[in-house]
This record gives C-alpha cells, structure tokens and sequence, in this order.
C-alpha cells in the first residue's frame, strides 16, 4: 500500500515539530554504544527532512539537543556536538538540492566555537532556499525561552517602548525564539514517551499530538506519512463545536 498517495496535500501542516527521542535505546537495544544510535539517527533526520520537503512541509523544527542535555556525561555531548558539525558539512549538498533553508533556535551562544561556526555557515549558505524552512532547536529549552521573552517585553515596557495594555498574542510571538515561524500543528514524538519535555511550550498550544513506540533511528518516512494520515484524519476545532466547522 502506498501510504503517499493517501495523503492529501492540501491539508498538510504547516508546521511539524518532531521530538527525535530513542537513539540511546535503539543503540542499547543492538548492544552498541550510544553514539552509535545518535549516528543511525542522522540517517533518519535525512530521511525524514527529505520526505517532508517533497511532500509540501513548509516548515519542520526537529529537537537536536535541549538546554537539559548538557547535563549528560561529557563524552556523550563532545561526541554529540562533534556528530552536529560532521552532519552539518555532509548535509550541505542535501539542503541545496532540495532547496531548504536551515534555521536553528535556542541558546545557540552556549555551542562550542566549531559547532557554531559550522552552523552559522550552514545558515548563511542556505539563506535564498524557499521550498521549505528546517529549524533546528539546539541548547533549546522552552522555559528558558519564556523567560527570556518576559524580561525582553519587561524592559520594553520599563523603557516605555511598549505599553503593557499593548501586549497581546502578536507581541509575545515577536519577542520568542521562533518569531519567524508559524504555531505548531502537528507534534511527533518517537520512542514511546507521552511527554512535551519542555519543547516549544507556547507555540504548540493548539497542536495534534502524536506519539509512536519506534524509536528515531527506525523512523522512516512510511512513518511520517502514516503520522500524516492520522493527522488528516482528526478535526481540528480551535475550540468550535463540529456543527461550526461543517
């Protein structure tokens, strides 16, 4: 069965955000070392980034590395940075030829001085490619991103730059991380686990959530398209009754 052909373009989301979680599990489970199952899951992030951009995502932010994760062993996060920048030279081709931008959000300050070089560079050369926009969110913690968005419209408002009976919604999105991108629609989280761990709090408010047992580095694009489906399937509200939508 051709799960692409079942898939209305139409009705995409516009924006997917993908918890990429189970690459130590993956690893464990083959008897390997964990790095080995973040290596595996390089292939799925291509995969995956490929697929969406062929099918009409405009927008797809995937969960690289979290302000958290910086509390792993060291060896695990030297080997996780230095995977970033061998994937971020060899996916270079991929990202032209499919004509996508590269985007990243979060503390991206707090990356090693080669790791940040290479994705600045990555940026700067993608930076006219319009088929689709991926994010990568790397030393990225929503909570963190919050905060840093009150005190931003905090001092704003203690400078009167901006009044505080201005503050609305559209306020709020200029000062995040993801300003130049559209709400969530659609959440993918692999693995198994039932939680958000603290990933873009605020602009998946009115998000389908979508959870799956595989684990990332299994994660193929029959996967995502199976996702998609699901998604197409369900009626999405906004707090309306079905009457109102029909």
């Amino acid at each position: 069965m051709d799960l692409k052909k079942q898939i209305h373009t139409d009705k995409l989301p516009n924006h997917l955000a993908i918890i990429m979680d189970g690459n130590g599990r993956w690893a464990k489970q083959q008897g390997l070392l964990r790095v080995i199952g973040h290596e595996n899951g390089t292939k799925s992030v291509r995969e995956v980034v490929e697929a969406s951009a062929e099918i009409g995502i405009k927008h797809l932010t995937l969960y690289a590395f979290s302000t958290e994760n910086w509390n792993r062993p060291k060896i695990e996060v030297q080997t996780l940075m230095k995977l970033l920048v061998k994937s971020l030279k060899k996916e270079i081709k991929t990202l032209q030829d499919n004509d996508i931008r590269l985007n990243a959000i979060g503390c991206i300050n707090d990356l090693p001085k080669k790791a940040k070089g290479e994705l600045e560079e990555v940026i700067e050369k993608t930076k006219d490619n319009n088929r689709m926009i991926l994010t990568l969110a790397l030393s990225y913690g929503s909570r963190e991103e919050l905060i840093n968005m009150v005190k931003k419209i905090s001092d704003k408002v203690k400078n009167n730059i901006i009044s505080s009976d201005s503050i609305d919604e559209s306020i709020i999105n200029k000062h995040l991380y993801t300003q130049n991108l559209p709400d969530v629609d659609l959440l993918i989280r692999t693995s198994g686990e039932q939680r958000i761990s603290n990933f873009l709090l605020w602009q998946i408010a009115y998000a389908e959530l979508y959870f799956t047992s595989i684990l990332w580095p299994d994660f193929k694009k029959h996967d995502l398209y199976t996702a998609l489906i699901d998604y197409q399937n369900r009626e999405r509200r906004f707090g309306k009754t079905s009457e109102q939508l029909s």
